[in-house]
C-alpha cells in the first residue's frame, strides 16, 4: 500500500517534485528508494535534506537534479519539466541552471582554478564573462589562486573552487551532496557561509543534503526523510533540534529493521 505523505510546496518554487517514485531492480527483488514525493522547493531559500542511511537521500538529489531518471512522477526545475527531455537537452539543463557541489570536489586537476570554474561554460559552448569569473573567485576567496591547480589547494580552497564554478553562471539552483564531509570544523562553516550567500544576495535556492546537524542549521529548513517517504521537517532548525529529530529517525529504522529481520527468519 503507498504512504499517504506529507506535501511542502508553494508557489514560485525553483524546484518541485511530484508523486516521485524510483525502484531499482524488479519483482521480488525491487527496492523503493523513493515512494511517492512531492515537494516544492521556493526560491531564494536554503533547504538541508536530512534522513538515516537508507532513507533515499542520495536518490532524492540524483532525480531532483536531473541525473538519475525516476520511475514514475514529475521533477520540474525553474519552470521546466524534465520529462521528455533526452539525454542532451538534460545536460545543457544542468549546464544552465543547476549548480553542482559535491564532497569529492570533482575537479580535473591538470587545469587551473579558473579553467576549473569555466569549464561547464566552455564545454556548452559560450564565452565565460572574465569579469562574472573574477567577481566569484573573490567572493569565494579564491581572487590570487585564479592560475593554481587543484593539487596545490588545501581541501576547503578546492571546495571553494566547486561552489564558484557552481555560482558563476548564476544558476536557479545548486545541489550539493555532503559539501562538508570531508572538511574540518572552521572550513565546513566558511563554506556553509559561502553556499548561503548566494541564496541571500542573488535570490538563489540550494538544496544540500547532509549527515551533519550543524550543518543542516545553517538552512532555513530541514526536511527529513526516512524509508523513502517525507518524515517532517523543521524551520529555522538548531544543530540541538536536528540531532533530536535524527536520534528518533535512527531508532526507527532501527526498529523497522529488525522486525524485517525477524519476519525473514
Amino acid at each position: 500500500m503507498r504512504r499517504k505523505q506529507q506535501t511542502i510546496s508553494r508557489t514560485g518554487d525553483s524546484v518541485v517534485l511530484h508523486d516521485l517514485r524510483r525502484i531499482y531492480g524488479r519483482g521480488n527483488n525491487a527496492v523503493v528508494a523513493l515512494d511517492g514525493i512531492s515537494i516544492g522547493f521556493a526560491r531564494g531559500t536554503f533547504t538541508a535534506v536530512m534522513g538515516p542511511s537508507g532513507s533515499g537521500k542520495s536518490t532524492f538529489l540524483h532525480c531532483a537534479a536531473g541525473l538519475d531518471r525516476p520511475t514514475s512522477g514529475t521533477v520540474t526545475i525553474d519552470d521546466q519539466p524534465l520529462a521528455g527531455l533526452n539525454e542532451k537537452q538534460l545536460t545543457e539543463l544542468r549546464r544552465e541552471r543547476i549548480g553542482f557541489v559535491f564532497q569529492s570536489f570533482n575537479l580535473l586537476p591538470a587545469l587551473t582554478v579558473w579553467q576549473n570554474v569555466t569549464l561547464p561554460q566552455e564545454l556548452d559552448g559560450r564565452r565565460p564573462n572574465r569579469a562574472a569569473v573574477r567577481d566569484v573567485l573573490e567572493r569565494v576567496g579564491l581572487g590570487d589562486k585564479q592560475k593554481s591547480r587543484p593539487g596545490e589547494l588545501s581541501g576547503g580552497q578546492q571546495q571553494r573552487v566547486a561552489i564558484a564554478r557552481a555560482l558563476v553562471a548564476r544558476p536557479a539552483v545548486i545541489f550539493a551532496d555532503e559539501p562538508t564531509g570531508a572538511l574540518d570544523t572552521q572550513t565546513a562553516a566558511d563554506v556553509l557561509e559561502l553556499l548561503r550567500e548566494p541564496v541571500r544576495s542573488q535570490g538563489q535556492t540550494v538544496v544540500m543534503v547532509t549527515h551533519d546537524p550543524v550543518a543542516a542549521s545553517y538552512a532555513d529548513q530541514v526536511v527529513f526523510l526516512a524509508d523513502g517517504v517525507l518524515a517532517g521537517s523543521l524551520i529555522a532548525p538548531t544543530a540541538e533540534q536536528v540531532a533530536d529529530r535524527m536520534t528518533h529517525l535512527g531508532a526507527r529504522a532501527a526498529s523497522v529493521a529488525s522486525m524485517a529481520r525477524a519476519a525473514g527468519r
